[in-house]
Protein backbone atom coordinates (compact mmCIF):
# COMPACT_ATOMS: atom_id res chain seq x y z
CA UNK A 1 0.00 0.00 0.00
CA UNK A 2 1.14 3.75 -0.43
CA UNK A 3 0.64 6.67 1.72
CA UNK A 4 1.14 9.36 0.03
CA UNK A 5 1.23 13.38 1.78
CA UNK A 6 0.89 15.43 -1.37
CA UNK A 7 1.29 18.86 -2.89
CA UNK A 8 2.91 17.74 -5.92
CA UNK A 9 6.40 19.79 -7.20
CA UNK A 10 9.16 18.63 -8.81
CA UNK A 11 12.72 18.41 -7.29
CA UNK A 12 14.67 21.27 -7.83
CA UNK A 13 17.65 22.73 -6.45
CA UNK A 14 15.68 25.99 -5.04
CA UNK A 15 12.65 25.20 -2.93
CA UNK A 16 9.08 26.65 -2.80
CA UNK A 17 7.34 26.89 0.87
CA UNK A 18 5.16 23.67 0.51
CA UNK A 19 6.99 20.20 0.94
CA UNK A 20 5.39 16.76 -0.32
CA UNK A 21 6.59 13.25 1.06
CA UNK A 22 4.78 10.26 -0.26
CA UNK A 23 5.00 6.07 0.72
CA UNK A 24 5.62 3.63 -1.08
CA UNK A 25 5.03 -0.04 1.03
CA UNK A 26 4.90 -3.36 0.40
CA UNK A 27 5.08 -6.10 2.10
CA UNK A 28 7.07 -9.18 1.68
CA UNK A 29 4.79 -12.32 0.59
CA UNK A 30 4.26 -14.77 2.85
CA UNK A 31 6.19 -18.62 2.21
CA UNK A 32 3.14 -20.06 2.25
CA UNK A 33 1.69 -17.89 -0.98
CA UNK A 34 5.10 -17.64 -2.62
CA UNK A 35 4.11 -21.18 -3.98
CA UNK A 36 0.80 -19.88 -5.94
CA UNK A 37 0.53 -19.64 -9.31
CA UNK A 38 -0.49 -15.91 -9.61
CA UNK A 39 -1.39 -13.77 -12.52
CA UNK A 40 0.66 -11.27 -13.38
CA UNK A 41 1.37 -8.22 -10.77
CA UNK A 42 0.03 -5.07 -11.51
CA UNK A 43 1.12 -2.15 -9.32
CA UNK A 44 -1.05 0.97 -8.69
CA UNK A 45 0.90 3.56 -10.21
CA UNK A 46 0.17 6.90 -12.17
CA UNK A 47 2.08 7.78 -15.36
CA UNK A 48 2.96 11.56 -15.25
CA UNK A 49 3.58 13.22 -18.97
CA UNK A 50 7.38 14.25 -18.30
CA UNK A 51 7.77 10.32 -17.69
CA UNK A 52 6.21 9.22 -20.48
CA UNK A 53 8.86 11.41 -22.88
CA UNK A 54 11.74 9.96 -20.84
CA UNK A 55 10.50 6.26 -21.18
CA UNK A 56 9.96 6.69 -24.81
CA UNK A 57 13.74 7.66 -25.58
CA UNK A 58 15.25 5.12 -23.14
CA UNK A 59 13.07 2.04 -23.95
CA UNK A 60 15.03 -0.54 -26.09
CA UNK A 61 12.90 -3.55 -25.27
CA UNK A 62 9.66 -4.73 -26.47
CA UNK A 63 8.49 -4.44 -22.74
CA UNK A 64 9.47 -1.28 -22.64
CA UNK A 65 7.56 0.03 -25.60
CA UNK A 66 4.73 -2.55 -24.55
CA UNK A 67 4.39 -0.63 -20.77
CA UNK A 68 4.71 3.20 -23.01
CA UNK A 69 1.63 1.31 -24.61
CA UNK A 70 -0.37 0.58 -21.99
CA UNK A 71 0.71 3.71 -19.50
CA UNK A 72 -1.22 6.13 -23.13
CA UNK A 73 -4.04 4.08 -22.37
CA UNK A 74 -4.38 5.45 -18.91
CA UNK A 75 -3.77 8.73 -19.86
CA UNK A 76 -2.15 11.32 -17.35
CA UNK A 77 -2.90 10.38 -14.04
CA UNK A 78 -2.97 13.04 -11.04
CA UNK A 79 -0.25 11.98 -8.38
CA UNK A 80 -3.55 11.21 -6.35
CA UNK A 81 -3.79 8.64 -8.72
CA UNK A 82 -0.90 7.00 -8.64
CA UNK A 83 -0.38 3.50 -8.46
CA UNK A 84 -2.88 2.14 -10.40
CA UNK A 85 -3.20 -0.33 -12.89
CA UNK A 86 0.19 -0.46 -14.43
CA UNK A 87 1.07 -3.38 -16.73
CA UNK A 88 4.88 -3.60 -16.20
CA UNK A 89 7.62 -4.95 -19.03
CA UNK A 90 9.25 -8.07 -18.55
CA UNK A 91 12.97 -6.88 -17.81
CA UNK A 92 13.26 -3.82 -15.77
CA UNK A 93 13.33 -0.99 -17.72
CA UNK A 94 15.92 1.55 -16.82
CA UNK A 95 19.62 1.29 -17.99
CA UNK A 96 22.94 2.32 -16.15
CA UNK A 97 22.88 6.05 -17.46
CA UNK A 98 19.59 6.51 -15.42
CA UNK A 99 21.18 5.62 -12.01
CA UNK A 100 24.06 8.29 -12.63
CA UNK A 101 24.45 11.42 -10.42
CA UNK A 102 25.52 15.00 -11.48
CA UNK A 103 27.99 14.83 -8.62
CA UNK A 104 29.61 11.35 -9.08
CA UNK A 105 32.55 11.94 -6.26
CA UNK A 106 32.46 9.64 -3.38
CA UNK A 107 29.78 9.37 -1.20
CA UNK A 108 31.82 8.89 1.55
CA UNK A 109 33.13 12.60 1.05
CA UNK A 110 29.59 14.23 0.67
CA UNK A 111 28.69 11.97 4.30
CA UNK A 112 31.70 12.97 6.08
CA UNK A 113 30.61 16.01 8.29
CA UNK A 114 27.26 15.26 10.17
CA UNK A 115 23.88 17.26 9.24
CA UNK A 116 22.22 17.91 12.84
CA UNK A 117 19.07 19.13 10.81
CA UNK A 118 15.67 17.92 9.82
CA UNK A 119 15.27 18.67 6.28
CA UNK A 120 11.27 17.76 6.28
CA UNK A 121 9.02 20.18 7.38
CA UNK A 122 7.76 19.74 10.78
CA UNK A 123 3.61 18.94 9.65
CA UNK A 124 5.73 16.44 7.23
CA UNK A 125 7.09 14.65 9.60
CA UNK A 126 4.38 14.46 11.99
CA UNK A 127 2.39 12.75 9.30
CA UNK A 128 5.23 10.08 8.52
CA UNK A 129 5.39 9.73 12.70
CA UNK A 130 1.67 9.18 12.65
CA UNK A 131 1.38 6.88 9.76
CA UNK A 132 4.50 5.01 11.41
CA UNK A 133 2.03 4.29 14.75
CA UNK A 134 -0.16 3.39 13.11
CA UNK A 135 1.33 0.45 10.98
CA UNK A 136 4.37 -0.46 12.89
CA UNK A 137 4.19 -3.57 15.26
CA UNK A 138 3.43 -2.59 19.00
CA UNK A 139 6.28 -0.73 21.31
CA UNK A 140 8.07 -3.48 23.26
CA UNK A 141 6.68 -6.29 21.20
CA UNK A 142 8.88 -9.49 21.84
CA UNK A 143 11.07 -10.80 18.99
CA UNK A 144 10.58 -7.41 16.80
CA UNK A 145 13.55 -6.20 14.62
CA UNK A 146 12.90 -3.06 12.86
CA UNK A 147 16.08 -1.87 9.93
CA UNK A 148 15.86 1.82 9.45
CA UNK A 149 18.30 2.22 6.24
CA UNK A 150 19.58 5.42 4.91
CA UNK A 151 19.40 6.35 8.68
CA UNK A 152 20.58 9.35 10.83
CA UNK A 153 20.38 10.95 13.69
CA UNK A 154 16.83 11.13 13.34
CA UNK A 155 14.17 8.18 12.55
CA UNK A 156 11.00 9.81 12.98
CA UNK A 157 9.69 7.12 15.17
CA UNK A 158 6.64 7.71 17.62
CA UNK A 159 8.15 9.36 20.28
CA UNK A 160 9.06 6.56 22.94
CA UNK A 161 8.94 3.96 20.65
CA UNK A 162 11.36 1.08 21.66
CA UNK A 163 11.59 -2.42 20.00
CA UNK A 164 14.69 -5.03 21.08
CA UNK A 165 16.06 -4.25 18.04
CA UNK A 166 16.11 -1.20 16.23
CA UNK A 167 19.01 -1.06 13.45
CA UNK A 168 20.17 2.11 11.87
CA UNK A 169 22.32 1.78 8.47
CA UNK A 170 24.20 5.21 7.36
CA UNK A 171 26.95 6.99 5.97
CA UNK A 172 27.78 9.16 9.37
CA UNK A 173 28.52 7.42 12.41
CA UNK A 174 28.70 10.97 14.23
CA UNK A 175 24.77 11.08 13.29
CA UNK A 176 23.98 7.52 14.09
CA UNK A 177 25.17 7.61 17.29
CA UNK A 178 23.01 10.41 18.10
CA UNK A 179 20.02 8.71 17.29
CA UNK A 180 17.90 7.41 20.54
CA UNK A 181 16.14 5.01 18.59
CA UNK A 182 18.47 2.66 17.69
CA UNK A 183 19.62 -0.23 19.66
CA UNK A 184 22.92 -0.40 16.95
CA UNK A 185 23.77 0.91 13.53
CA UNK A 186 26.02 -0.15 10.74
CA UNK A 187 27.85 2.37 8.31
CA UNK A 188 27.89 1.69 4.80
CA UNK A 189 27.60 2.92 1.56
CA UNK A 190 25.35 1.22 -0.16
CA UNK A 191 25.80 2.69 -3.32
CA UNK A 192 29.52 0.69 -3.21
CA UNK A 193 28.07 -2.09 -1.50
CA UNK A 194 24.53 -3.05 -1.54
CA UNK A 195 24.95 -6.57 0.28
CA UNK A 196 23.34 -6.33 3.70
CA UNK A 197 25.21 -7.18 6.39
CA UNK A 198 21.99 -9.33 8.16
CA UNK A 199 20.74 -12.80 8.25
CA UNK A 200 17.70 -13.89 5.86
CA UNK A 201 14.24 -13.20 7.51
CA UNK A 202 15.73 -10.71 10.04
CA UNK A 203 13.60 -7.64 10.21
CA UNK A 204 9.70 -7.25 10.33
CA UNK A 205 9.70 -3.58 8.90
CA UNK A 206 12.30 -2.00 7.15
CA UNK A 207 12.14 1.82 6.77
CA UNK A 208 14.31 4.88 4.81
CA UNK A 209 13.25 8.28 4.85
CA UNK A 210 13.59 10.32 1.68
CA UNK A 211 16.64 8.67 1.00
CA UNK A 212 15.64 5.99 -2.28
CA UNK A 213 16.31 9.07 -4.54
CA UNK A 214 20.05 8.46 -4.28
CA UNK A 215 20.05 4.75 -4.63
CA UNK A 216 22.78 3.85 -7.84
CA UNK A 217 22.11 0.38 -7.41
CA UNK A 218 18.52 0.33 -6.14
CA UNK A 219 17.59 -3.49 -7.76
CA UNK A 220 20.38 -5.11 -5.76
CA UNK A 221 19.56 -3.36 -2.67
CA UNK A 222 15.96 -3.90 -2.73
CA UNK A 223 16.62 -7.95 -3.43
CA UNK A 224 18.58 -7.29 -0.65
CA UNK A 225 15.46 -6.14 1.32
CA UNK A 226 13.35 -8.92 0.63
CA UNK A 227 15.99 -11.52 1.82
CA UNK A 228 16.38 -9.54 5.14
CA UNK A 229 12.77 -8.70 5.69
CA UNK A 230 10.37 -12.05 7.20
CA UNK A 231 7.90 -13.66 5.37
CA UNK A 232 4.96 -10.41 5.78
CA UNK A 233 7.39 -7.88 6.76
CA UNK A 234 6.75 -4.50 5.81
CA UNK A 235 9.05 -1.88 3.32
CA UNK A 236 8.22 1.50 3.86
CA UNK A 237 10.55 4.15 1.62
CA UNK A 238 9.24 7.60 2.12
CA UNK A 239 10.62 10.20 -0.45
CA UNK A 240 9.60 13.83 -0.81
CA UNK A 241 9.62 16.28 -3.72
CA UNK A 242 13.01 17.62 -2.42
CA UNK A 243 16.34 16.14 -3.11
CA UNK A 244 19.72 17.12 -2.92
CA UNK A 245 19.97 17.59 -6.60
CA UNK A 246 23.47 16.97 -7.34
CA UNK A 247 23.61 13.58 -5.94
CA UNK A 248 20.38 12.20 -6.81
CA UNK A 249 19.56 10.50 -9.93
CA UNK A 250 19.25 11.81 -13.17
CA UNK A 251 15.68 9.20 -13.92
CA UNK A 252 14.73 11.30 -10.51
CA UNK A 253 15.79 14.51 -10.80
CA UNK A 254 14.41 15.10 -14.60
CA UNK A 255 10.68 13.42 -13.47
CA UNK A 256 8.28 14.42 -11.30
CA UNK A 257 6.03 12.98 -8.48
CA UNK A 258 3.88 10.68 -10.20
CA UNK A 259 6.61 9.38 -12.26
CA UNK A 260 9.00 8.82 -8.42
CA UNK A 261 6.36 6.77 -7.27
CA UNK A 262 6.45 4.58 -10.50
CA UNK A 263 10.26 4.36 -10.26
CA UNK A 264 9.75 3.41 -6.68
CA UNK A 265 7.32 1.00 -7.48
CA UNK A 266 9.31 -0.65 -10.76
CA UNK A 267 11.92 -1.69 -7.52
CA UNK A 268 9.57 -3.30 -5.60
CA UNK A 269 8.31 -5.12 -8.74
CA UNK A 270 11.49 -6.11 -10.25
CA UNK A 271 13.06 -7.24 -6.92
CA UNK A 272 10.47 -9.71 -6.68
CA UNK A 273 8.96 -11.52 -3.53
CA UNK A 274 7.15 -8.21 -2.45
CA UNK A 275 3.24 -7.80 -2.72
CA UNK A 276 2.01 -5.18 -5.07
CA UNK A 277 1.71 -1.72 -2.68
CA UNK A 278 -2.02 0.13 -2.87
CA UNK A 279 -2.67 3.87 -2.77
CA UNK A 280 -4.03 6.30 -0.01
CA UNK A 281 -5.45 9.58 0.08
CA UNK A 282 -3.52 11.86 0.35
CA UNK A 283 -2.76 14.56 3.01
CA UNK A 284 -1.38 18.52 2.64
CA UNK A 285 0.96 19.14 4.29
CA UNK A 286 2.37 23.11 3.52
CA UNK A 287 5.91 24.85 5.32
CA UNK A 288 9.15 25.23 4.32
CA UNK A 289 11.89 22.49 4.96
CA UNK A 290 15.44 23.01 5.41
CA UNK A 291 16.58 22.91 1.74
CA UNK A 292 20.43 21.73 2.40
CA UNK A 293 19.76 17.76 2.16
CA UNK A 294 16.51 15.43 2.08
CA UNK A 295 16.98 13.85 5.47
Amino acid sequence: MALRFAAPLSCSSSYPSSVSVFLSISAKLQRRRSREVKPPRRFVLGIGASFLSQFMNMASTSGGKAFLASARQQSVSPVEEALKNVEWPGQFPFKEENFQRFDESADSIFYEAPRFVTHIDDPAIAALTKYYAKVFPPSNSPGISILDMCSSWVSHFPAGYKQERIVGMGMNEEELKRNPVLTEYVVQDLNVNPKLPFEDNSFDVITNVVSVDYLTKPLDVFKEMSRILKPGGLAIMSFSNRCFFTKAISIWTSTGDADHALIVGSYFHYAGGFEPPQNKCPLQISNAADASHDR
